[in-house]
């Protein structure tokens, strides 16, 4: 086999893998409860590594965790809690270790409503876990920041 074969093969291999695991994280991220939470992730990865055969004790969460690399870990983290709404035209970034969701809009500039906004937070069950007060969001360009509600709101 030549290195031009083997490195299509390799790349081809990646890629499948890439594109099943995504998938995989998009059918399943919404059975975690609760949603929008550090332990919905946590509990998607537990999930997931028992599903690879490992037990659920410390020591082989520690060693998946390991396994799968920061590189993985962090693309997997992005795609758990990221939401893309076509018919609002929005894309939603809603990492509960970041201080604020992002809404973006998909296509490039176009200036976001606040009616889109609460629009997105309730179609994605996010209008309960942040600041529903356009006063307390920001605009950069064309994104909406919003803070999370402090843990005692909720």
């Amino acid at each position: 086999m030549s290195s031009m074969e083997q490195i299509s093969r390799t790349s081809i291999q990646a890629k499948a893998f890439e594109f099943a695991l995504m998938e995989l994280i998009y059918s399943k991220r919404d059975s975690f409860q609760p949603l929008w939470s550090v332990d919905s992730w946590v509990k998607f990865l537990i999930w997931l590594s028992l599903n690879c055969g490992l037990s659920g004790d410390k020591e082989s969460l520690e060693l998946f965790a390991k396994a799968m690399g920061s590189p993985l870990t962090s693309r997997m983290r992005k795609i758990f809690f990221e939401r893309a709404l076509e018919d609002l035209s929005l894309h939603v970034m809603a990492d509960p270790a970041e201080a604020q969701v992002l809404i973006i809009p998909m296509d490039g500039d176009k200036r976001i409503y606040d009616k889109e906004v609460f629009q997105a937070l309730q179609t994605i069950g996010l209008s309960h876990k942040v600041s529903l007060s356009s006063a307390a969001w920001a605009r950069h360009e064309a994104i909406v920041s919003i803070p999370w509600k402090v843990k005692s709101d909720i």
